[in-house]
């Protein structure tokens, strides 16, 4: 057994453990919604607290890759991605929770039309007021993040790893201070997804994996999951113990991102979330998130299930139905969209404009064609007056004729035999 090494990670296109790991948030997030009381251990900000770590890291390792290809990031490129891959199926979801709460007349009561605004900003959902699609929350503050990371880290161009790790930890401190000392408990989110984008910069310097680099050996892996599952069971009590949940958060942070490249190796959690129903339910976690609210109306109302094991397996199945749906229709065929957008537009090299001659070049040309017309025509005259001198002139012997054929071969083709020349009629 061997730990990852710098080469193999930044060769990896594609890490299916973390589709597998979003997955396992997802379905937290449903089990807490949706299985009562005796669930409400998972506590439901653990699952997005993965999110966030997850889209700190990835976001900022994709950006540092595009700018070690090209030297730079392209904002616009960044923005139309993000666009294209946030913004149809969360609108579509909006647009159907809107219309089965005003089927129902429902839209006022559920307090979904006072929030509607908030969640048709998408940037300010989490200042909404209680309604019917309170899970957006999350949307708000990945918004906010996409919109100033990329300005903060990367608009000037490369800079030294030392510079954006100093604004990681900045930024870091400062939200924390913002939560500590004006009892702002919403900040410490930030500081989730920023402790996922200080893992990212740590891993992509050659220098700064090596401090990374044991937690991908599959036996510390493995020791880091029991050590997490310990840490996600413990929560509730580390919550009484701290007087509140941000503390608590800020620490499980630290503790996801602990875990985060042990999934990036060979072992035995890195095994059990690649495999295809975890990856494919890990692709379709964004809309599943979405769509929770809509699969828990449909089996609550059909099945009259009460919170419980059952009613949160239920209302999973039919979300991930849901969200397949969604994700083959829109939100693919979205996320290729943006990406054909933000490619680079070939630049047509122009054609080549013929030089432009002087005047007097022209003329020039002009006497050199008609001398070489003279030319021809002389030529043409006298082959003339050859062909009528020898038309009238008597036939001369037959001896002197074959003299002068060979004589003609001779310097026609000199060095080599004739047929005059060596006696053949």
């Amino acid at each position: 057994m061997r730990m990852l090494n710098h080469n193999d990670y930044r060769a990896a296109r594609r890490f299916p453990a973390l589709d597998g790991l979003r997955a396992v948030a997802a379905l937290m997030v449903v089990a807490f919604h949706f299985a009562g009381e005796r669930w409400s251990g998972l506590s439901g900000w653990s699952g997005v607290q993965i999110f966030f770590v997850l889209s700190g890291f990835l976001i900022t390792t994709l950006a540092l890759r595009e700018e070690g290809r090209g030297g730079r990031i392209s904002l616009r490129a960044f923005y139309l991605r993000r666009v294209f891959r946030i913004l149809p199926v969360y609108g579509v979801v909006l647009v159907v929770l809107v219309g089965v709460y005003h089927a129902q007349d429902q839209l006022r009561a559920s307090g979904t039309l006072a929030a509607l605004p908030y969640y048709a900003s998408t940037v300010f959902t989490d200042f909404a007021p209680p309604g019917g699609f309170m899970q957006s929350w999350t949307i708000g503050v990945e918004q906010k993040f996409y919109l100033l990371w990329p300005l903060l880290a990367f608009a000037a161009g490369a800079v030294a790893l030392r510079r954006r790790v100093a604004l990681t930890v900045g930024l870091l401190g400062g939200t924390l201070g913002v939560m500590a000392g004006f009892d702002q408990g919403a900040a410490v989110h930030y500081a989730t997804i920023l402790i996922g984008c200080l893992l990212a910069l740590l891993m992509h310097d050659r220098r700064t994996f090596r401090w990374v680099r044991p937690l991908t050996h599959p036996v510390v892996g493995a020791l880091i999951a029991v050590g997490f599952a310990v840490a996600q069971l413990t929560i509730r009590p580390a919550v009484d113990w701290f007087g509140g949940e941000p503390v608590v958060i800020a620490g499980y942070s630290v503790a996801v991102a602990l875990l985060l490249p042990s999934l990036l190796h060979t072992g035995p959690l890195h095994w059990a979330l690649s495999r295809r129903p975890m990856t494919w339910a890990g692709e379709r976690s964004y809309s599943l998130y979405l769509v929770q609210g809509l699969a828990g109306m449909v089996v609550i109302d059909m099945l009259r299930t009460h919170p419980g094991g059952i009613q949160a397996a239920l209302t999973a199945l039919v979300g991930l139905i849901m969200a397949d749906v969604l994700h083959r229709w829109v939100e693919r065929p979205m996320i290729e969209l943006g990406r054909r957008l933000s490619r680079p537009r070939p630049v047509r090299e122009p054609r080549p404009v013929p030089e432009a001659r002087p005047a007097a070049w022209a003329l020039a040309g002009a006497e050199a064609h008609l001398a070489a017309e003279a030319h021809l025509a002389a030529e043409a005259h006298l082959a003339a007056e050859a062909y009528l001198a020898a038309e009238t002139r008597p036939a001369a012997p037959r001896s002197a004729v074959a003299a002068t054929a060979t004589r003609l071969a001779r310097e026609a083709a000199p060095g080599e035999p004739t047929r005059a020349a060596t006696g053949s009629s």
